[in-house]
């Protein structure tokens, strides 16, 4: 296997004459939401110059959230995803419980939010691995693309296609016993919950959780050994050295629902540690680009060159101190000692951290449902009225940022949104940019190159339009041109993966 060019690669600066780059397009990016292309730049000796992940759709819901009532919110924001929109539903709702001075939220109401939170996470991490990324682990990046979906995966691997099945669907039922949906519910609201389980839902869901939890450990193994049997390829594919941010419970420990900001440089250094993020302001800074919708966060200590970061799966298994449910935590362990952390810091690494957390996942869900405080009644609280509410969570894909400011006839007058995808945003484009000086060569364009580039951005699940995958196969086009604008190559994939 061929190594990478040396690192940083080289520039739109470096080229002697820019103007005359070769341009690559893939348009639209597949299994993935929203609307997406990708661009390299490349010179006549097939160097890469420039790789640009482009978000060229428009959402607007940080502006036309503004004018409506608070109470009105957490409802609202859902309507950004339909695969995380409790992620979105919780961010929010725990922001208003500071608008209207709920601290602390009832045991009842707190629990059941976890059950909720917990349920998505199992269920959304449950359909990207079985459902949108173990077609290209089981049977290869450059493998048929008419076999390479998740109907293939049903007629080669029955049992594991049905037991992501099985485990989402489970997930699901979660979110409908404490949202009253299992899409876009309404279970949480400002300083509170609507509803507590009740027995019947309660027992329903103990007589399947032990099952899923094996199954949840099966899946780690799984993830596991796809890894084991092709290390080289795991450990070097879209390789980045990136920051970490995530939240971290008190005592370290890693929490998806609550907790402190930490932060590590890529070289292991803390930068900040258990932050208050209701300062997350004075850490984290936006940048805007002219070529895309989606915003490029960075730590304002570091600056916007050299302060990106990634959040996420990877970021939270190795930020965290340990997990606090048993088989997670020795999950955890084995994963952050294999090949001495080579997995930890790898891309494709993702995916078995992935389920590492879908395993801890259905612990915590177990926890909860032997937890009496799921059926209590003590339901709401309220306290001093506030201006501004800030609520963090770590939805499937990293850490959500939800900010508003309320005025005196309760109506939204300010809405920031960074979610886990923004964060994402420069890691995805730095990951692109080592696949594409990998496997690009410039003259020859096939299905499999485009999926090479593909993979790179699906190991980190992305929601282009914080919306909802488009499962199945999308029709792409990539058209090669040379330095005299000429055409040299051009690929287009149907709808039926034809090439």
């Amino acid at each position: 296997m061929s190594t990478f060019a040396p690192y940083p690669p080289p520039s739109l600066e470096t080229a002697e004459h820019p103007e005359q780059l070769r341009r690559v397009a893939i348009e639209p990016l597949s299994r993935v939401e929203g609307h997406g292309k990708v661009t390299l730049l490349l010179d006549e000796n097939d160097r890469v110059h420039q790789v640009r992940l482009h978000i060229v759709e428009f959402r607007g819901f940080e502006k036309f959230i503004q004018g409506r009532p608070y109470w009105e919110v957490p409802v609202m924001v859902q309507r950004l995803c339909g695969i995380c929109p409790v992620s979105h539903h919780l961010a929010a709702a725990k922001a208003m419980d500071q608008i209207v001075g709920a601290h602390p939220l009832t045991p009842t109401a707190e629990k059941v939010r976890r059950l909720m939170h917990y349920g998505q996470i199992l269920q959304s991490h449950a359909l990207h691995f079985f459902h949108l990324a173990s077609p290209d682990l089981l049977f290869g990046f450059d493998s048929d693309p008419a076999r390479r979906n998740i109907v293939g995966v049903a007629q080669a691997h029955p049992e594991v296609a049905k037991k992501g099945v099985l485990l989402r669907k489970f997930g699901q039922e979660v979110i409908r016993v404490t949202a009253g949906k299992r899409v876009h519910g309404t279970g949480a609201i400002p300083g509170g919950v609507n509803k507590s389980l009740s027995l019947a839902e309660r027992d329903a869901l103990l007589k399947d959780i032990y099952q899923t939890i094996a199954w949840c450990r099966e899946a780690v193994h799984l993830a596991r050994r796809l890894y084991e049997q092709n290390p080289q390829l795991y450990n070097e594919f879209g390789r980045i050295d990136a920051h970490q941010l995530a939240l971290i419970r008190a005592d370290g420990a890693m929490d998806l629902y609550h907790g402190g900001l930490r932060a590590r440089s890529r070289d292991g250094q803390t930068l900040f540690d258990h932050l208050d993020y209701n300062h997350y302001w004075e850490h984290i800074f936006e940048e805007v680009k002219p070529w895309s919708y989606m915003k490029f966060p960075f730590l304002r200590a570091l600056g916007p060159e050299a302060g990106w970061y990634r959040v996420g799966p990877l970021a939270r298994v190795a930020l965290c101190d340990f997990i606090p449910t048993p088989f997670a935590d020795q999950e955890r362990r084995e994963f952050l000692a294999w090949a001495e952390g080579a997995a930890a810091g790898s891309t494709l690494g993702t995916h078995w951290a992935r389920m590492i957390e879908m395993l801890h996942a259905a612990e915590v869900i177990k926890d909860l449902l032997h937890d009496p405080d799921i059926l209590g009644e003590e339901l709401v609280t309220r306290g001093e009225r506030q201006e501004r509410g800030i609520g963090i969570i770590e939805a499937p894909r990293g850490t959500l940022i939800h900010h508003y400011r309320v005025n005196e006839e309760d109506v939204v007058t300010r809405c920031n949104l960074i979610v886990s995808t923004t964060h994402n945003n420069q890691a995805m484009n730095e990951s692109i940019r080592q696949v594409a000086r990998r496997y690009l060569d410039g003259r020859r364009l096939t299905e499999g190159l485009l999926n090479h580039i593909e993979v790179a951005i699906r190991a980190f699940d992305p929601c282009l339009s914080c919306a909802t995958h488009a499962l199945g196969r999308m029709p792409l086009m990539v058209e090669l041109i040379d330095a005299q604008g000429r055409s040299v190559d051009r690929l287009t994939r149907d709808a039926s993966a034809a090439c």
